[in-house]
Formats: structure tokens, sequence, C-alpha cells
């Protein structure tokens, strides 16, 4: 029997399949998710990234938001041109994610391992009641 999960396609669809940002012009980085029987995984490129440019947190609704961002500058000075140049280098992106009723929230855990991303989204286990018992013949 396959199981679908309807969140993905409308999550990812929504941000990257828009006007204002069409998917061949996309600067966004590429997102992988998968599922297992114990959790939903989400990858994200992110080469030359360190684990100090993301911020990983879920908002007030219980959505998941990842967060990039990445500053660089460049300053070279000559001296005998008493001039300043500089080059700035900004990436920036942020995606939210509307988790499904399953996960366990408090057990997310994000991890940065070369130029990936993890999020590893761990499912509630449902235990299931054994009702077995012993019935006193009266």
């Amino acid at each position: 029997m396959m199981r679908t999960n309807n969140w993905i396609p409308t999550v990812f669809s929504d941000f990257f399949d828009t006007d204002f940002m069409p998917r061949a012009n996309c600067t966004a980085p590429a997102i992988n998710v998968k599922e297992t029987d114990k959790a939903y995984v989400v990858e994200l490129a992110a080469p030359g990234m360190q684990k100090e440019d993301f911020s990983v947190h879920i908002n007030d609704e219980g959505n998941l938001i990842v967060k990039m961002e990445k500053k660089n500058e460049k300053k070279e000075e000559d001296k005998s041109a008493r001039y300043l140049r500089r080059e700035f280098s900004y990436s920036k992106f942020e995606q939210t994610l509307l988790l499904p009723d399953d996960v366990k929230k408090e057990d997310i855990k994000a991890k940065v391992e070369h130029g990936v991303l993890t999020v590893e989204l761990p499912k509630i286990v449902e235990e299931k009641v054994k009702v077995s018992r012993q019935i006193d013949v009266l």
C-alpha cells in the first residue's frame, strides 16, 4: 500500500512555482524531503555555509522555519592611491515548512555536514495498548 503526503508538494510548489520566483531563475537552495517509518528528513543544499549561518526554529503556529544568511565582505585598501575598494556578497534564504500532525516537535534535530543542512523530524510513535487480560469464570 502506498501512502502519500499532501503537505510536501503543496509547501514546495507554493514557494518555488510563483510568478515572482520562476523555477528556472531560482537561486533558492535545493531541498530534498524523504520519509522513513520513524521520521521525515529534510535536506537543504548549502555549500560553503557553516552552522552559524542557519537558524532553525518552530514558530507560534507550529511551523518549522529554516533561515540561512551569509555575508561576505572583502576590503582591500591601496595606500598609495588612498582609496578603499569593497566587494560584497550576501545570501539570504527563508523557508516555512508546514509540519504534518504526526511530527514530534520537541525532538526535532538539525545538523550541517559537508554543505548540507539536515533536519530530522521524528514521528510520534503510537504505542498500541494491549487489551489481553484474564477473565475470571464465575
